[in-house]
């Protein structure tokens, strides 16, 4: 079941990270983009764990980096919250 909606919501993601960059980049969006960032690193924050913890749900990703993931997307959190 999950297997079934893992491409069409990876595609929603990026497509919203995107976005998410985009409205960066426009003052008078700035703001909503950055709390939109920030609500989706919280949302597929755990996606990353099940990501470690199952070594890569069969995929080819090294343990270092999903480890680097975990505290790397913290810092992203706090570099979309200086837009805000």
């Amino acid at each position: 079941m999950i297997k079934k909606w893992a491409e069409p919501i990876n595609v929603i993601v990026g497509v919203a990270e995107i976005l998410g960059g985009i409205g960066l980049l426009i003052p008078m969006t700035r703001s909503w983009a950055a709390w939109g960032i920030i609500a989706l690193l919280i949302a597929v924050f755990p996606a990353n764990i099940y990501m470690l913890t199952s070594k890569g749900a069969g995929m080819k990703i090294k343990m270092w980096f999903l480890w680097l993931r975990l505290p790397l997307q913290g810092v992203a959190i706090w570099w979309a919250y200086q837009y805000v």
